[in-house]
């Protein structure tokens, strides 16, 4: 049996015509599945419970989410919908992601544009083909009133299901959109020029990129993850579209418009950035995860 090559991704190397990678499904589900299981869910929780109620500080978000089951609160909707999207959003995302970024490279790019067209392809696929409803039901169960503490989020789903349509259960579908698109062509950009600016730094301007260490990568992919947080204005509008919150006078259907006129009207300019420390965290783990993690399981197994 031939050795397996684990030599690290070399995002300036040159490119070989290679047939589409379907592997990337099973290691993007894999890596995604991980990310949430582990530091990703918690930080997703803390981020939506800010971010629903803009007047909570973080230390009183904390307190009411270990008040919905201790340590388990942290990870409320984790089984089933979070499992759901990260294995569907996950496979999406490492898919589509390789492929264009290849594509883009293969056309004369440079690794910076080729991450961001990555990312902005596979952010756009996620969002449309599976993360619509899947982060509508996760913001259901942080969301709901206590009136319906009694209800599955199932009831839930149904009972808006039969007032709205698919429409209704798949609402912030557009809001989720914009946010993956933004996010994941940040995270890649960032990420691919962090990592040129940390070789070039060490070895000279001239440096071999391959001579990125894994460190390296790490550290790139955290900064490209927790810089990637400037679009949280969109993320709160994408919460406030979801959230099952009952407050009077709060309009029933919200397009992003709507959500974000709501929002400034009632807490300003600073509620749009409720719940950007922990996304910040969310952001620089789900990166380390899916891109550094992401580049070297894919030379690994040779799906690059």
């Amino acid at each position: 049996m031939a050795p397996v090559d684990t030599t690290p991704v070399d995002p300036n190397a040159p490119l070989k015509k290679k047939p589409v990678s379907y592997k990337n499904l099973a290691l993007g589900a894999a890596l995604n599945l991980f990310e949430v299981s582990t530091l990703g869910q918690p930080f997703e929780v803390i981020k939506t419970q800010l971010a629903a109620n803009r007047g909570q500080s973080l230390a009183e978000a904390l307190k009411t989410i270990y008040s919905r089951g201790g340590a388990f609160g942290f990870y409320q909707g984790l089984i089933p919908w979070a499992w759901i999207e990260a294995a569907s959003k996950g496979a999406v995302l490492l898919f589509t992601a390789s492929e264009f970024e290849y594509r883009s490279r293969a056309a004369g790019a440079s690794p910076f544009m080729a991450g961001i067209v990555g990312g902005m392809t596979g952010g756009i696929a996620q969002a449309y083909s599976t993360m619509g409803f899947c982060t509508f039901m996760k913001t259901v169960e942080v969301t709901r009133h206590k009136s319906s503490g009694n209800e599955s989020t199932l009831k839930i789903a149904s009972d808006i299901f039969k007032r709205e349509g698919i429409a209704g259960i798949n609402k912030g579908v557009n809001a989720v959109a914009v946010r993956q698109c933004t996010n994941w062509a940040s995270r890649f950009g960032i990420t691919r020029f962090t990592q040129e600016a940390i070789v070039r730094a060490k070895y000279g301007k001239d440096a071999d990129l391959s001579r990125a260490t894994a460190i390296d990568k790490a550290m790139a992919s955290i900064t490209g993850g927790a810089l990637s947080c400037w679009n949280q204005p969109i993320e709160v509008i994408r919460v406030e579209m979801q959230s099952q919150l009952k407050t009077p006078g709060r309009p029933d259907k919200m397009t992003i418009a709507t959500a974000a006129k709501w929002i400034h009207q009632h807490n300003g300019i600073k509620g749009f950035y409720r719940g950007v420390l922990p996304r910040i965290g969310l952001g620089a783990w789900q990166t380390l995860c899916m891109v550094a993690l992401g580049d070297y399981f894919r030379a690994l197994f040779n799906t690059n």
